[in-house]
């Protein structure tokens, strides 16, 4: 059963309620009262009327405009208004504030009912519109919102997937379903930028032959991407150009990377005569854009993995073992030379920590080392006999790489060479010792004249400089064997002043000026002292043996971040700069050094060799003829350097 209709009478009048609820209510109407504005705005909260009449003047308000503000409010609430006499100026006021009419009086039940009847009837009528306008109007805002979320979702799906030939014959299909079209195509820029080459589409099999690309000088598409710009064509146009197959509507939206133009996305209506809209194109042009993007991601990814596959197989295939490591030690990448050499098998190493992965002492040995101090090489000797030589090397953004180099056929020609250089040297010493002893007993069985003194003097410089070498030697092969294991706390200032007294004679006899600095407090060295004295009498000995007479040198010594510096300098002939990286080779001297300068070519190797079996670094700066610098770069003992700080 249908509710009544309810009347809202806002009335201040008593007289008049009588008539209008006798009427209405016979009439099948329900009625509510209100007598001035808080109740008539307490009763439209509480209730929802169909009709509303109130009265030309509410209790002292104008009726015109508290129904002004109710329509403000409700613009489609019916209100007619009660009004005090027949003046037309009072209904064309009614009018423009919006009100369906005038109720004038004198009255009568059938008239009243008849005028209301006739606005609910206007009221209906007005609300049937209304409701079918927004229906209309809804609905294009759903369809184009639907448009829109489906062209979302395409765009996620395109720009995932990351196989070219997958996202081309994606975007085609979409833009089909996107637009509902018939058929569909994309066409990609060659190299040259003189084609469209056919890469994708629903229409291909029904081309001419010879449709695989099309010239872009002459042809719709070619329009396209030289204006950059959509191009939409109906049915009449079409017959106006032409075109490699039968189409009733078109259009071309180009593929745009930045500000390049990379292709055109086009769609075609074959059977049916509908032009595409705006809208479509609109559609279609972000659908584009979206390819463009995923063709761009595509190709970068099909770069990419081919780099990644030439640097998998390049890893895979070499002798050297590689670690990579992430900043945490964890693995990111091992090749199978590692896998061989530690017998892994084909476990899955990626994102294990490395010393769970690879369990072996010397490995555990290099990381703990690595965390003290920036050891860059450490030997790992494996079970079968084999030794790697392991190369850590930080990489800034992604952690560290160890690289693994099999060296057991170094080691061993360097034991050979050892044993032959121990043996040799050894059997030298004898016969050298012998020589000399004879040379100087010469003298004694008889005088010599002055040419047989030449001789043996030249008997005793040969003898004297093959026996230093011969020393040299062995220091050499001694420091490189390790066999000075033994290490205390060493002060490095007492070592070079004790070695700068022992050369006072010589730097006195060429009148050479020395400049010295040493702090009164440097740190300890953890070292062989008889080492570090070799040292420092190598270095020192050869700025004085290579600066001129009236000369200067200069040994300075220095602490910093947890380091001992010493830097020794000459102005002697310097170091030619080609020949800079080979001064610390055994048995290298410079092509420049002065004639007649005694030396072995080994006091800079046995330096080096010293230096890196105290951890630390060595280097030469040089300029021809103005002199050399040598600085070293110890790391100080921790004991020593708490209490130095």
């Amino acid at each position: 059963m249908t509710k009544p209709d309810l009347i809202l009478l806002a009335l201040d009048d008593p007289a008049v309620w009588p008539l209008f609820d006798h009427a209405l209510q016979h009439a099948g109407f329900n009625v509510a009262l209100a007598q001035d504005a808080r109740s008539l705005d307490k009763a439209l909260m509480g209730s929802t009327p169909s009709l509303v009449v109130i009265n030309e003047t509410l209790d002292g308000e104008s009726g015109l405009a508290i129904s002004g503000n109710l329509l403000n409010r409700f613009p489609t609430l019916p209100i007619l208004l009660l009004a005090s006499n027949g003046n037309p100026r009072i209904y064309e006021q009614a009018m423009n504030y919006g009100l369906y009419g005038c109720l004038v009086p004198p009255l009568t039940s059938d008239a009243l009912v008849a005028k209301i009847q006739k606005s609910l009837a206007r009221a209906v009528r007005t609300g049937d519109w209304v409701r079918r306008e927004v229906k209309r109007t809804t609905a294009s805002l759903e369809e184009r919102v639907d448009a829109l979320e489906r062209l979302l979702k395409l765009g996620r799906d395109i720009t995932s997937l990351l196989e070219l030939s997958q996202v081309l014959q994606n975007v085609v299909s979409d833009a089909v379903t996107l637009t509902r079209a018939d058929e569909g195509c994309l066409l990609l820029l060659s190299e040259d930028g003189r084609e469209l080459q056919n890469r994708a589409g629903r229409i291909f099999e029904r081309l001419p032959s010879g449709w695989e690309s099309l010239p872009v000088e002459g042809s719709l598409a070619g329009q396209v991407v030289t204006s950059g710009a959509p191009l939409a064509l109906n049915e009449s146009n079409l017959k106006q150009v032409d075109t490699a197959f039968f189409v009733k509507a078109l259009v071309y939206v180009p593929l745009r990377l930045q500000t390049n133009v990379i292709g055109v996305l086009g769609v075609f209506n074959s059977q049916r005569s509908q032009a595409f809209t705006d809208q479509h194109t609109r559609l279609l042009s972000i659908l584009a854009d979206y390819a463009a993007i995923a063709i761009e991601n595509a190709r970068l990814y099909t770069i990419s993995e081919a780099e990644r596959q030439k640097f998998a197989a390049v890893f895979a295939n070499i002798d050297s073992g590689v670690i990579l490591l992430d900043r945490r030690s964890r693995i990111l990448f091992v090749n199978q030379s590692v896998c061989q050499a530690f017998k892994l098998g084909d476990q899955e190493l990626d994102g294990r920590f490395l010393l769970d992965a690879i369990q072996h002492p010397d490995m555990n040995s290099l990381y703990e080392r690595v965390k003290q101090n920036p050891l860059k090489y450490h030997e790992i000797n494996l079970d079968d006999g084999q030794t790697l030589n392991a190369q850590y090397t930080p990489i800034p953004g992604i952690g560290s790489a160890i690289t693994l180099q099999d060296i057991t056929h170094l080691k061993e020609l360097d034991r050979l060479k050892n044993d032959f250089v121990h043996t040799v040297s050894h059997d030298l010493r004898s016969p050298l010792t012998a020589v000399l002893g004879y040379a100087e007993l010469l003298e004694r069985v008889g005088p010599l004249n002055d040419q047989q003194r030449d001789f043996v003097k030249h008997i005793q410089s040969g003898v004297i400089n093959i026996t230093s070498l011969v020393n040299d030697l062995l220091d050499l092969s001694r420091i490189e064997a390790g066999f000075d294991a033994r290490k205390e706390d060493v002060q490095l200032e007492e070592i070079v002043k004790q070695s700068l007294e022992n050369l006072r004679g010589i730097l006195t006899g060429k009148h050479i000026r020395l400049e010295v600095s040493l702090p009164e407090r440097v740190p300890a060295l953890r070292g062989s002292r008889i080492r570090l004295r070799q040292m420092v009498d190598n270095l020192i000995g050869n700025a004085v043996k290579y600066t001129p007479e009236g000369g200067q040198v200069s040994v300075r010594l220095s602490a910093e971040e947890g380091l001992v510096i010493l830097q020794v300098v000459d102005n002697g002939p310097g170091i030619p700069k080609s020949e800079q990286p080979h001064i610390f080779d055994k048995f290298y001297r410079a092509s420049n050094v002065p004639s007649g300068t005694p030396g072995t070519g080994l006091g800079l190797a046995i330096v080096k060799s010293i230096v890196e079996n105290h951890q630390g670094r060595i280097w030469v700066s040089s300029t021809l003829g103005e002199g050399s610098t040598f600085t070293v770069m110890l790391p100080a003992s921790a004991p020593s350097l708490e209490s130095y700080i």
